[in-house]
């Protein structure tokens, strides 16, 4: 799952109080197979305790008092009011001629919406049709840092950020915006990189360490040690009953795979220089990876660690920013500093090999576009960059932006997010492939103003 953030110069500032009652009203999805269900209100502790669950791991490790048992019910009903973005006049609701700098962007775990972090507070937008679902702005401070949604529920993960922070940026707050209020602490020592959710696990990443945990009753299950990970890197799984974890090694291009079902590890050394982005596939069994060169682009099979296939995205080193799978596997997005987005045909499956010699020709892939180079008829004479695989599609954007990419509910349309608060919406021809087409586009920062 894609995120892109900005951090603060001051890596620990102190934050500011929490908003005050008078909060605007919630926002409630419907998420139509909420797995496992968590226990009803009744058999919660929480009813009879404060405000916040506390765990601290400032020591890396549980703290000895154990956390309550359950975590208050995920709440899926609709609410009756179907507007719920405040008003002006609401003391949480800000002038939209204030400036306002975005933190923190990311999609939900199938990509149907998007959450924004911002120095007020976050936001909640859908995707197809595009639309802004909800803000919280909060009193004071509100600098939200990170902000991952649950897929379309009322919980989220947030984390403080900006100059000034609603909540520490080494504290992951459980929120529930049913209660308008946290639900859950997790404290660490050193700031928090990343967070990813599923409907069982809560996994948060620091700069050298994985914690993953129940989401139940907030109990630490594994701890992992990687090499330096500044950026948060860490994907898993989505499918029920299969959770497969990727993170950095303790050495430089490595990949760690867990697979927690069959209580497996795998070591896939990727790439000689330092592996700067990764994306996983819904079921775990694909593995796309990139290095801080960032000309190539490896698929790998999680389950052997078999390389799959490789891609080029160009010749120049570039950063990447995101990689995303289709939800069939079929293509792979890549977004980089280049300002460019690119679409890839996959000739694999996961936990499959093609057959060399059953391979299309260099001019075509399975879906008939062009990805060989034209110069690959004297294959073995000139460098490999000339019998590289290159990108059916691409879209310009703006050089040197952070965009982060997805595949739209759409057939073959892409979702591009800019760190200018910029929503693209993209068409490409599977066949002809070449330029994409521009379908959309918002600022969603401002969507109440036209583009």
């Amino acid at each position: 799952m894609a995120t892109v953030s900005a951090w603060p110069d001051n890596p620990h500032p102190n934050p500011n109080p929490n908003s005050s009652s008078s909060s605007p009203p919630s926002f409630l999805l419907l998420d139509p197979n909420p797995q496992p269900p968590l226990p009803s209100p009744s058999s919660s502790p929480m009813s009879q305790q404060s405000d916040h669950l506390y765990f601290d791991t400032n020591s890396d490790e549980p703290d000895s008092l154990s956390p309550p048992s359950s975590l208050p019910p995920i709440r899926t009903s609709v609410p009756e009011n179907t507007n719920p973005i405040p008003n002006s006049n609401s003391p949480n609701s800000l002038s939209s001629s204030q400036p306002l700098t975005l933190l923190h962007v990311s999609f939900n775990q199938d990509f149907g919406c998007f959450s924004s972090g911002t120095d007020r507070g976050f936001r909640i937008y859908n995707c197809d049709p595009f639309r802004e679902i909800f803000r919280r702005d909060f009193d004071r401070g509100g600098g939200i840092g990170k902000v991952e949604m649950l897929y379309r529920c009322n919980i989220l993960a947030l984390v403080g950020g900006g100059p000034e922070p609603q909540y520490p940026v080494n504290k992951v707050m459980i929120w529930d915006d049913h209660q308008s209020r946290c639900i859950g602490e997790l404290s660490f020592r050193s700031e928090v990189r990343g967070v990813r959710l599923r409907r069982d696990r809560i996994v948060v990443v620091l700069e050298q360490k994985v914690f993953v945990y129940n989401f139940a009753d907030l109990k630490l299950l594994h701890q992992i040690e990687t090499s330096a990970n500044p950026k948060g890197l860490c994907e898993v799984s989505q499918s029920a009953g299969k959770l497969v974890l990727v993170c950095p090694g303790l050495r430089k291009g490595q990949i760690r795979v867990e697979h927690y079902a069959s209580r497996k590890t795998k070591f896939i050394m990727a790439h000689d220089s330092r592996v700067a982005c990764f994306s996983l596939t819904q079921d775990g069994g694909l593995l796309a990876t990139a290095s801080s060169k960032g000309t190539l682009v490896r698929i790998f099979n999680t389950f052997d660690g078999t390389l799959l296939q490789e891609v080029r995205r160009g010749a120049d080193r570039a950063e990447i920013y995101s990689l995303a799978f289709s939800t069939t596997a079929q293509w792979l997005a890549v977004s980089s500093d280049k300002g460019t987005v690119h679409v890839f045909g996959l000739k694999v499956n996961s936990g499959s090999l093609v057959n060399e010699n059953l391979s299309p020709p260099p001019e075509s892939n399975a879906a008939g576009a062009p990805v060989g180079s034209s110069l690959s008829f004297i294959k073995g004479v000139l460098p490999r960059y000339f019998n590289s695989e290159w990108s059916v599609a691409q879209f310009r954007l703006l050089e040197g932006n952070q965009y982060i990419v997805a595949f739209g509910h759409q057939k073959n349309t892409v979702v591009i997010l800019g760190m200018d608060g910029s929503f693209y919406r993209c068409k490409f021809d599977p066949v002809k492939g070449g330029e994409m087409i521009q379908l959309e586009y918002n600022n969603f920062l401002k969507p109440e103003e036209p583009f």
